[in-house]
């Protein structure tokens, strides 16, 4: 598994807080984990039975539509692009936790009024070309479905941050890696979105 660290970095928009720094972990009141049982809604356009996640889909074909909106624990075909590396990916977010505070002890004061949240991602290989070393993101959405107001990136000990290791080249491979995303201390994380390329003015979103 090849892990991608790097230094964890929070900015807490409405405090215009801006803070970095290598290693750091995050703290909090402990929350109950937000789990949903799988389950697929209407305006995706590929299976989310697991009978077909090995059939290779090509590169740029059958794919989950931009605006599509899905339940924690659905899969979400999605195009692959990275560097010269192309492909299809199955994406599933499959479950939302959230942190203590103490993951974000380093920090100290800075991050108080922060409470982390983890994103647990399967992301699977379905176009069976090699996407070696790829990575995945998504981010965290607040009960109203917007953004928590806290931009966060990095590792703690209880989410390691992973992109796809060297073997990711055959349909059917697959990974698992966590988003580490974070909200004010009383809200909470109750969605994810992927909002890269086609997918940026309309993304795909998760709901618990």
């Amino acid at each position: 598994m090849t892990h991608a660290r790097g230094p964890l970095f929070i900015a807490a928009v409405a405090s215009a807080l801006l803070v970095t720094a290598c290693g750091a972990e995050t703290t909090g009141t402990p929350t109950a984990a937000t789990q949903t049982t799988p389950e697929s809604t209407t305006g995706t356009t590929s299976p989310t039975s697991s009978s077909k996640q090995d059939t290779p889909v090509a590169a740029g074909g059958d794919v989950t539509a931009p605006g599509t909106k899905l339940k924690v624990g659905a899969r979400a075909v999605l195009p692959m692009a990275s560097g010269d590396k192309t492909g299809t990916i199955a994406l599933t977010l499959t479950a939302i936790e959230a942190g203590a505070k103490e993951d974000l002890a380093k920090f100290g004061d800075k991050a108080k009024n922060v409470t982390p949240f983890y994103l647990r991602v399967k992301v699977e290989n379905l176009s069976g070309t090699d996407l070696s070393y790829t990575s995945v993101s998504l981010r965290g959405l607040g009960t109203d479905g917007k953004g928590t107001g806290v931009i966060i990136s990095g590792d703690t000990p209880k989410c390691d941050s992973t992109s796809a290791p060297r073997t990711f080249k055959s349909a059917g491979e697959t990974y698992e890696t966590c988003v580490l995303t974070a909200a004010p201390d009383g809200s909470a994380v109750t969605g994810g979105e992927y909002n890269r390329g086609d997918y940026g003015k309309s993304p795909v979103v998760w709901e618990s």
